[in-house]
């Protein structure tokens, strides 16, 4: 017997064809990829490895990306291997860390690796669960890496949601890991039906096929067309939109459209008919994305102030035993500011919401209510599609639109592909459903593309970094590091497109040789020497016709010489206009540097026009951008993109000591004493420097043009036609090959840049040895940054080195560290110069300020991207709550807005300061006073809602 029979007989379904095959390879000796629709049970393949793993006497990891799935998969193993077989780590959690099967986030396993950890040894798979986030642009380096730097002899399982590019995927894994067997699979086990909620009544979004349509046919992809009956359906309720809402104007709309469909019949249901008509329907239990924490929250008040319940009584009590169990560790007073009571009475009626806001121990009950079928309908944010175990029979889209960080975009193919998956749960449901809630700015088109497309090409997001370059230089040094980063994904993929480049260089050659012999016979019907630097192929064929057999005549002599002399010019001009716009940008650059607290200046461009005040010069000298407040009360930092003249000084203002920037009261008192200064916008603007007409070249160019032959042709004449073309063509190879130059080199850059910081800095020594190689040694100011993983390593351990933080108190410490990972939610940046707490902290907080303003100006020389500016937004409340403070004023002292800093937040920040605050213990070792002061933050953090979620 086989051990995929033995792992195989255990199981009480039949495993399907993928999953054959890809255990099958796996028990070969290979490595696998497997891609495949969410729910199609890819899980299957990562358990077979944990199987072969025990059965061997070796160790397996189980990677996740997000805590919560690590916590997921492990509870997952224990039930089948029992908890002396199954250990996790994740940061937060250490459960029999020694297991020889350990579940794990994938940082952790890369921090192993880096770290030449022990519990390698006897490592022989690991599982990459949702490998596909290595296209993340903040962790996806971070399975890069893994892959990479794992012993060739541990076999790899990926696990991917199905993507568009499985194969140029599989490709890389396979030059980089050895023999490993690609499997595709996008076949769903539960179909997807795909609907449009239009007012009350429910649409299918595609037209059925059509019986006469042979069953080959339906095999073949075909683009399958939008129900018409729906399209009309649509139509009829616009046009009773359109005259209800004109009726009610009196006959006349002024700016009707949209804005008048979403008054009256275009608008989609309440939250209450919809959970109504689901249940109608029999498609319970749901997940209605909405992407907002607050409409989730919205949602759930809706349906709470309705009438509906979903649970039996039976139900609903064991709703209150599970919600019981995990709100153990609360106090009477927690349970109080977090809203226990109308927590439970939303779950006790079958409703519940599901986001990051909520404190973690709610969404796991959530979770665990949702798959005992107790919780019929829940209201999540996009973060429930990560992975997590909650399918449903349907999921719900209100809208196809989401906010990014940075604007409203637009669902992508792959996005609405992760969410709708969701739908449809093995072995309960025949088919899963899709529904689409139409409002008028939902179009089926819009939708049926989504739906139709073949999800999402998967794009390598790695860069090197700091900590990974310093780790990198001490394991493989300068040489070895440069060779792993050629052996990148996305220097793969980059080579790839290089080769596709490099077709279009062949292709636009070869039509450039066939241009040119037109020209050159057109020349000679005209009389003219064809001349310049081709000749006509004497052979006549144009296929072997060879540039280096060609006749090299005056530089601009002949027809192909006045088409080169009329290009020089025009590139020339370019030129000229280039330096001309970078001297403008350099003075822009300069005057933006040289600009003091309280300069009064004129913005001209974007969204915000008028005079503008200066709170905080600019930090560095390449890209300075300083801090202004406008007459509008905007604030923000501006650089020379945002000046079409550069910047003038129109006056000064008498700033406070401190600023307050951070209120939105505070800006607007702000502004009006900015107004109320008289300083004002001059009338006109500078006009621009006029264009570079005495210039030498050019007009030595354009002389030898108006003296050339070839200039009293008529400019209307075929051959002219026929020169321009040949002058895109030859633009063509020169854009080509220029971004072949640069991406075949994008990331070697990046990394001999960072190095160069590291090198300034002190954390590496270069030197060259005998034969001239350079050899790379790693301080201990290197070996320190090694081992501090935050987006703010350097400037982390910059602090660290300086001494700025070895007096402070725990709970000072506590704020100062998490002023290095908090970044505020959209508009409530506290930044730097917001200095709370005691003398001693404004003190450390005012140092570590300007250790980053000195490191930003070291980045900017070396043109390597800014490390972020500390934010003080968290600082006041994690120094309250270590240092004994209730969880109601430490809410209350992170407010943004007037509003309390969600729980879930609240738990998650704490989270990152603690870990931050560990490697900082580790690092500077034991007996410092630094060490001690981060261990006693931490366990002063560790206590109520926090310690109950950090274990």
């Amino acid at each position: 017997m086989t051990r995929l029979d033995e792992f195989s007989g255990r199981l009480a379904f039949a495993l399907d064809d993928f999953q054959q095959r890809a255990c099958v390879a796996l028990e070969a000796g290979h490595g696998v990829l497997v891609c495949a629709p969410t729910g199609a049970g890819k899980t299957i393949v990562g358990e077979f490895a944990v199987h072969l793993a025990l059965t061997s006497g070796t160790k397996c990891f189980y990677t996740t990306p997000i805590k919560a799935l690590s916590n997921q998969k492990y509870a997952d193993l224990v039930a089948v291997y029992g908890s002396d077989s199954v250990g996790l780590l994740t940061g937060d959690n250490s459960i029999n860390p020694h297991a020889p099967v350990v579940v794990m986030t994938t940082e952790v396993v890369r921090n192993m690796i880096y770290a030449n950890s022990r519990a390698l040894d006897g490592l022989s798979y690991v599982v990459m669960d949702e490998v596909h986030f290595l296209a993340d642009r903040f962790r996806g380096a971070v399975w890069e890496e893994v892959i990479l730097h794992l012993d060739p002899s541990v076999r790899v399982v990926s696990l991917s949601a199905t993507v568009s590019n499985a194969e140029e995927f599989g490709d890389w894994i396979q030059a980089v890991r050895g023999d490993t067997t690609v499997i595709v699979d996008e076949h769903r086990p539960v179909p997807l039906s795909q609907h449009m909620l239009v007012g009350t009544r429910m649409f299918d979004l595609f037209e059925p096929a059509h019986p006469s349509v042979t069953r080959s046919a339906a095999k073949r992809p075909a683009r399958r067309e939008v129900n018409p009956e729906l399209k009309r359906y649509i139509r009829h309720r616009m046009l009773l939109a359109d005259d209800s809402d004109g009726r009610s104007r009196g006959g006349g709309r002024r700016g009707g459209g949209p804005r008048g469909h979403r008054r009256g019949g275009a608008r989609g249901p309440s939250r209450p008919d919809l959970v109504s008509r689901l249940d109608r329907e029999g498609l319970l239990p749901a997940i209605g994305f909405i992407f907002s924490r607050v409409g989730c929250d919205a949602a759930l008040t809706q349906c709470l102030r309705s009438g509906i319940h979903l649970l039996t009584p039976d139900e609903a009590q064991t709703v209150d035993a599970v919600v019981d169990r995990h709100l153990e560790e609360l106090s009477p007073t927690d349970e109080e500011i977090l809203g226990v009571e109308e927590w439970r009475a939303g779950l006790r009626r079958g409703f519940a919401a599901h986001h990051a806001g909520l404190l973690p121990t709610f969404r796991h009950a959530v979770e665990e209510l949702f798959v005992h079928g107790l919780v019929k309908m829940v209201f999540a944010t996009e973060t429930l599609a990560l992975g997590i175990n909650m399918p449903a029979r349907t999921v719900v889209l209100e809208r196809l639109v989401k906010f990014n960080g940075e604007a409203h975009v637009d669902l992508t193919p792959g996005e609405f592909t992760q969410l709708t998956g969701r739908a449809g749960r093995r072995g309960i449901d025949i088919e899963g459903h899709a529904v689409v809630v139409w409002t008028a700015e939902t179009v089926p088109d819009q939708v049926a593309g989504l739906a139709g497309a073949r999800t999402f090409p998967l794009r390598s997001s790695f860069q090197p970094e700091y900590n990974m370059a310093v780790n990198l230089l001490g394991r493989l040094g300068l040489a070895g590091s440069r060779e792993l980063l050629n052996r990148s994904f996305a220097q793969f993929q980059a080579d790839r497109s290089v080769v596709g480049q490099a077709r279009k260089v062949d292709d636009a050659q070869r039509r450039l040789r066939k241009l040119d012999l037109e020209l050159i016979r057109a020349a000679e019907d005209r009389g003219l020497e064809p001349g310049g630097a081709l000749a006509e192929d004497p052979s006549g064929n144009d296929e072997d016709f060879d540039e280096a057999d060609a006749a090299d005549a005056q530089p601009y002599g002949g027809f192909l010489g006045y088409v080169q002399l009329r290009e020089d010019i025009r590139r020339r001009e370019r030129d000229l206009k280039f330096e001309r716009r970078a001297a403008h940008n350099q003075s822009t650059v300069a005057d933006l540097a040289a600009l003091k607290r309280g300069h009064v200046i004129g913005l001209h461009g974007g969204r915000h026009r008028g005079i503008a005040v200066v709170l905080e010069p600019a930090a560095q000298s390449v890209d300075p951008k300083p801090l202004v407040l406008a007459q509008d009360a905007w604030c923000g930092r501006v650089g020379s993109r945002d000046f079409v003249n550069p910047p003038q000084v129109l006056g000064n203002m008498r700033l406070p000591k401190h600023v307050d920037r951070r209120t939105g009261r505070g800006r607007r008192d702000l502004a009006s004493a900015l107004r109320s200064t008289g300083i004002e916008m001059p009338r006109g603007r500078s006009k621009k420097r006029a264009a570079a007409a005495d210039d030498r070249e050019l007009g030595r160019l354009r002389s030898t043009l108006r003296a050339h032959p070839a200039h009293r042709l008529d400019g209307s004449d075929d051959l002219f036609r026929l020169a321009e073309r040949r002058n895109r063509v030859v633009r063509e190879i020169v854009s080509a090959e220029r971004v072949i130059t640069e991406r075949t080199s994008t990331l070697g850059v990046q990394f001999d840049r960072i190095v160069a910081v590291l090198a300034e800095l002190g954390y590496i020594e270069i030197a060259s040895d005998r034969s001239g190689a350079e050899q790379v040694t790693v301080t201990a100011s290197g070996e320190l940054l090694s081992r501090i993983y935050s987006e703010s390593d350097l400037l982390v351990v910059e602090c660290i080195r300086a001494g700025v933080w070895d007096r402070l108190a725990p709970h000072e410490l506590a704020a100062v560290v998490a002023a290095m990972v908090f970044e505020a939610r959209r508009e409530s940046f506290a930044g730097a110069d917001a200095m709370p707490g005691n003398a001693a902290l404004r003190r450390a907080l005012a140092d570590t300020v300007d250790i980053w303003r000195a490191l930003t100006a070291l980045e900017s020389r070396h043109r390597v991207d800014a490390t972020r500016e500390p934010d003080t937004g968290f600082s006041v409340a994690v120094s309250l709550w270590a240092s004994g403070r209730t969880l109601t004023e430490s809410l209350a002292a992170a407010g943004e807005r007037g509003q309390l800093l969600s729980p879930g937040d609240f738990v998650r920040w704490n989270r990152q300061v603690v870990d931050l605050l560990e490697q900082i213990r580790l690092c500077v070792g034991p007996g410092t006073r630094l060490a001690d002061s981060a261990r006693a933050a931490v366990a002063g953090i560790r206590r109520g809602v926090v310690a109950a979620e950090l274990g």
